[in-house]
């Protein structure tokens, strides 16, 4: 676990190994991009679509519990089928041993020797070290061998955190009581409403009132003249109605949301939701709207203290329970929050994310049709008096202040572990790394739409994540979210329009002192370049720098996990994987955490990551040294007839390094 990246076992001769990384780089043709290599909404990294084991998010449960392998795939059959690269064991080693995700035990590394070809593609030079397979079948170059294992890198149990007892705070709001908590109950702090605009607007508040609605006797309509009345009469009305059936039928859902939200009748489309229903063979979901519904009636019992905003440049957390998230999921559910159905930009809300379902139930795809049966095992489960978990979650809302921004060019740290490999996903179960959510700054993305990247499939999987949409204003440049103790429901496969929805997942993640699962996601939105070439400015790259930065710097003084991520920000946002590569190494470098870095089955970005860190570490380069020679980067990207990407720059100037 301690074992450093320059360990006299993983090294050689230091003028072979240049001259080996240089031939290698050299003599290696240019490989075009993998045409189902691309990202979606705000950087989130596409894999192929027809193959699970190159998704960057999928677990197929059932593989998951006949497979002997963890970590970076969850699918044994696509595992036995692709072709390896990075830090992938060997077919042979595979074989005599059970490894765990990207690495082998350390048995099979010391009975397993074989002669390797160098570098050098032509082989005139050999060196002995530990075999390891690659996507196409050879042998990886030595120059992998900086490069560390997955089981190298720290983990969330792993790290001696000292949370102390659950407390208020100015910046951290609690919305359970904590007395009750210490002796092992979870139950609602109580509280009065606020009905500031620092506060989420809740639909239960006395202060949210509403028109008379119309009556209606069958064709004929009879207009109320009647002033404003309270706005929970009316849901409460509605959702009564629809909790003590049985089942309901889709358009009694439809016709309970229009009758408090009588202005958006015209607007709001529902033509999916009876397409849902119809495709629901066990009929589960006309047997669930009720369920929802009594749990959204639950609202004013469960969350009685005023739940703030977390707004721009005011570093804070809330912490709730994972019954109190789902009473206002499904209050968003049945679109009963206020103030919450308009994006114009002079709304209230409009910086933040919609969290009212109501998109979700028009415009039916087959996208939305998989979202909605991640949606509905979630309800599932938290309707269940017996299934139903009991534990907290906090959000946390962190803010990198100018005075805490590094001087980029000053850095004296030195790159810090790196594992790169183009399997698995950065989710990995058993990796339980800090995983790198490549964000939209109004976090979410389309999850409740029709997006279907990276971002929306971890909220799918992890619907408890969808609340943050309630109230996280829009992050800014030097801003990031980090959310610890989320359960995932459901497994998946297939990624955008293959994504399907797998059936469920059973979470037994350990919990710490604060009864969160120990799982940790960190929100991180990158630029979008609608011209790739803007990206080569140096005020971009120290945005990127400090926005990454900002999520992976410690903030509280206890030892925290090393990192998962990947191509962030290079899809639809026109990033640049061997530059964002770059600046998360750097910001890493200067947090001293390290990198899983996942390229999602892009085996050449995985064989150049290698070796340029190889050489970058090789030549003990820091940080400051590094950010100089971007500046030199841009400044040519920047001329006529300049093309050379990042890697075979740094690999050309390698006697500047």
């Amino acid at each position: 676990m301690t074992k450093d990246m320059e360990n006299k076992n993983y090294r050689n001769n230091s003028s072979q190994v240049k001259e080996c990384i240089f031939n290698s780089l050299h003599s290696e043709k240019e490989k075009p991009k993998n045409e189902n290599q691309q990202n979606g909404k705000d950087g989130s990294t596409q894999a192929s679509s027809s193959d699970p084991s190159t998704s960057g998010h999928n677990c197929i449960q059932n593989t998951r519990k006949t497979s002997k392998h963890d970590g970076d795939s969850c699918n044994e059959d696509a595992r036995k089928t692709s072709k390896h690269d990075g830090d992938s064991c060997n077919e042979d080693a595979r074989k005599t041993s059970k490894c765990d995700g990207d690495s082998c035990n350390e048995d099979a590394r010391k009975t397993t020797k074989r002669d390797e070809d160098s570098c050098n593609e032509d082989g005139s030079k050999t060196a002995k070290h530990m075999p390891v397979g690659t996507a196409h079948g050879e042998e990886r170059s030595e120059v992998g061998l900086s490069c560390c294992q997955l089981d190298e890198l720290k983990t969330l149990p792993q790290c001696d955190i000292k949370l102390g007892k659950l407390t208020f705070s100015k910046s951290h709001t609690v919305l359970i009581d904590v007395d009750s908590f210490r002796c092992g109950a979870i139950v609602p702090q109580d509280g009065r409403d606020l009905w500031l605009s620092s506060f989420v607007k809740m639909p239960c508040s006395p202060l949210s009132v509403s028109p008379k609605p119309d009556t209606q006797f069958g064709t004929f309509t009879f207009k109320s003249h009647s002033g404003p009345v309270s706005r929970w009469s009316l849901i409460s009305e509605q959702l009564r109605a629809v909790a003590k059936k049985k089942a309901a039928k889709a358009e009694e859902v439809q016709k309970a949301i229009l009758r408090y939200n009588p202005r958006y009748e015209r607007e709001w489309s529902f033509d999916a939701l009876p397409r849902y229903v119809k495709n629901d063979i066990e009929n589960l979901y006309e047997k669930l709207f009720p369920k929802i519904a009594a749990l959204a009636l639950m609202l004013p019992d469960q969350v009685k203290k005023p739940i703030p905003l977390l707004q721009r440049h005011k570093p804070a957390s809330i912490t709730l329970s994972q019954v109190q998230i789902s009473c206002l999921l499904a209050n968003a559910f049945y679109c009963t929050f206020p103030h919450r159905n308009t994006t114009s930009s002079n709304a209230e809300y409009h910086n933040y994310p919609f969290i009212n379902f109501s998109r979700l139930f028009g415009n039916w795809s087959e996208r939305k049709n998989q979202k909605f049966k991640a949606i509905m095992h979630y309800f599932n489960v938290m309707t269940n008096e017996k299934a139903k978990p009991e534990g907290l979650v906090t959000f946390e809302r962190r803010w990198l202040s100018d005075a805490e921004a590094p001087d980029w060019g000053k850095c004296t740290n030195t790159l810090h572990k790196l594992h790169v490999t183009s399997e698995g996903r950065i989710e990995g179960e058993d990796a339980q790394l800090l995983q790198v959510d490549f964000a939209a700054s109004r976090v979410g993305g389309g999850v409740l739409d029709s997006g279907l990247v990276q971002e929306e499939i971890l909220f799918l999987m992890n619907p408890e994540l969808i609340v943050a949409r309630l109230f996280t204003e829009k992050l800014d440049k030097n801003e990031c979210l980090i959310i610890t103790g989320m359960q995932q429901f459901s497994c998946y496969s297939g990624f955008s329009d293959s994504f399907q929805w797998v059936g469920p997942y059973d979470d037994h993640l350990e919990r710490d002192e604060w009864r969160r699962l120990k799982r940790q996601i960190l929100a991180i939105d990158a630029c979008h370049f609608r011209h790739p070439m803007e990206q080569y400015n140096m005020e971009k790259v120290r945005r990127e720098l400090n926005k990454a930065y900002c999520g992976f710097k410690g903030h509280h003084g206890h030892e925290e996990p090393d990192i998962a991520t990947g191509k962030w920000g290079c899809g639809a946002f026109n990033g640049d994987p061997e530059l964002k590569a770059v600046i998360q190494l750097m910001a890493a470098a200067q947090a001293r955490r390290g990198l899983a870095f996942f390229t999602f089955g892009d085996h050449h970005l995985c064989r150049r990551l290698q070796q340029t860190y190889h050489l970058l570490v090789t030549q003990k380069m820091t940080v400051g040294q590094l950010y100089r020679h971007l500046e030199k980067y841009c400044a040519l990207r920047n001329k006529p007839n300049f093309h050379e990407g990042l890697f075979d720059y740094l690999t050309k100037t390698q006697s500047q390094l």
